[in-house]
């Protein structure tokens, strides 16, 4: 058996959608659970959705009327006429999310967020599958909610591990007796309460490689539009360059830094029982892509990690005392209870700096309850750079034009906040 991951641009419109159909039409002679994420930019529809109903600033019915027209006019595309059976699975996932935004709001935004923005994942998923049954490849539509369990930390849902491994061997497995493709939702669990949950941002690898552990299967590929795992984000650098192989350690190394091709948790749950990782591209799927596994070659190619939208906080006593183990305990906890993750750190005798993605949800209150002991003060609209296998004319030449915030030094990372020198 192996595992296949679809992100949002494998399946941003009907011609994607077909492609990806072509693709698993190659492999329905083999087993193969397919994870697949929201269509395009359907989650950041979603959480535009979820911001105008929480905050009342917006127009929530034009946000879902959008939502509506895009969907369906993938479904047009695709069928000319769609069968009203798909119609009537598409009009019920509107209605649920119609309904999670008419009750009265009540409890957190990360609550409300996991209930809205997961429906993302189902309608593009109820499309794929149908899609596939309507081309004669037998597949079955399964909600991952019934077997991904997590805690109720919306937004950032902790696995049940021991449960969802129960699970995903009796309701999971049984439906391979049946077909050899099964569709699922990546992203998305489910509580004890039947309340939906998200994994966290980008969360559908997590959910792939979780799958893969728990079935104990053969592979998993991750589908990109890139020719595999590149030395760095094409959006920012122009020769990028694709690393054949890598290791598990450079691989949770380099996704811990922040870099974007796979999510951060994806690589735990594959290296405790071996799997390997494939990364390919769905534009060239006979291209050999990247593989991820267990080996001794290290990489030694400059990669380049660039991230924005961050924000620095500098944490002081407000008694000009040091920063003990004490404060750090208290902060840390604090930096747990919000789902805040550091990027960088750095602490000096009265001052204890982090670097951190800026999510309003988050770090407001955080800097809230940090404020009632000590004095936190912060750089908006900074950008983090990490290189690894670094030299000091890469540096040079990175932070050329650039404030230096702060930046320490290992024997193969470099890591810099900084932010645009003013004009003046």
């Amino acid at each position: 058996m192996q595992v296949f991951k679809f992100g949002g641009a494998s399946v941003k419109d009907a011609d994607a959608v077909r492609n990806v159909v072509s693709i698993l039409k190659k492999y329905a002679s083999t087993p193969t659970l397919v994870v697949i994420s929201a269509m395009g930019k359907t989650t950041n529809k979603l959480e535009e959705l979820v911001k105008a109903y929480y905050y009342k600033e917006g127009d929530t019915e034009k946000i879902l009327t959008e939502l509506k027209e895009f969907h369906y006019k993938i479904l047009k595309d695709l069928y000319g006429d769609p069968d009203p059976s798909i119609i009537n699975e598409i009009e019920n996932v509107f209605t649920e999310i119609n309904w999670a935004i008419e009750e009265e709001v009540s409890g957190s935004y990360n609550y409300h967020y996991d209930q809205v923005v997961s429906q993302g994942e189902v309608l593009a998923t109820k499309i794929v599958a149908a899609f596939l049954n309507h081309e004669k490849v037998n597949a079955i539509w399964t909600d991952a909610r019934g077997f991904i369990q997590t805690d109720n930390s919306y937004r950032e849902g902790k696995v049940d591990y021991a449960l969802s491994q129960e699970l995903v061997k009796n309701e999971l497995l049984p439906l391979f007796k049946r077909t050899n493709i099964v569709i699922t939702q990546g992203f998305i669990g489910g509580t004890s309460e039947n309340f939906t949950t998200t994994l966290g941002r980008e969360g559908s690898d997590y959910t792939a490689a979780l799958l893969a552990y728990f079935s104990d299967a053969e592979k998993v590929t991750i589908w990109k539009d890139v020719p595999g795992v590149l030395n760095a984000d094409p959006k920012f650098f122009k020769n990028t360059k694709k690393l054949d192989e890598l290791t598990y350690h450079d691989a949770i190394e380099l996704t811990y830094f922040g870099a974007s091709v796979i999510h951060p948790k994806t690589i735990k749950p594959l290296q405790n029982k071996n799997i390997p990782l494939y990364v390919k591209s769905f534009l060239k799927p006979e291209d050999p892509g990247t593989v991820i596994r267990e080996s001794e070659k290290r990489i030694e190619v400059t990669s380049y990690i660039f991230k924005t939208d961050q924000i620095l906080l500098s944490i002081q006593p407000k008694d000009f005392s040091f920063i003990a183990e004490d404060n750090l305990a208290f902060i840390f906890n604090l930096f747990s209870k919000y789902n805040v993750h550091a990027n960088m750190i750095q602490n000096s005798a009265i001052s204890f700096s982090v670097c951190t993605d800026y999510d309003v949800h988050k770090i407001e209150p955080l800097i809230q309850e940090l404020q009632e002991q000590f004095k936190v003060l912060y750089n908006k609209d900074v950008q983090l750079m990490t290189i690894r296998n670094y030299d000091d004319e890469i540096i040079a030449k990175l932070s050329a034009g650039k404030t230096i915030l702060i930046e320490q030094k290992s024997r193969n990372t470099h890591q810099m906040v900084m932010q645009e020198e003013s004009a003046d």
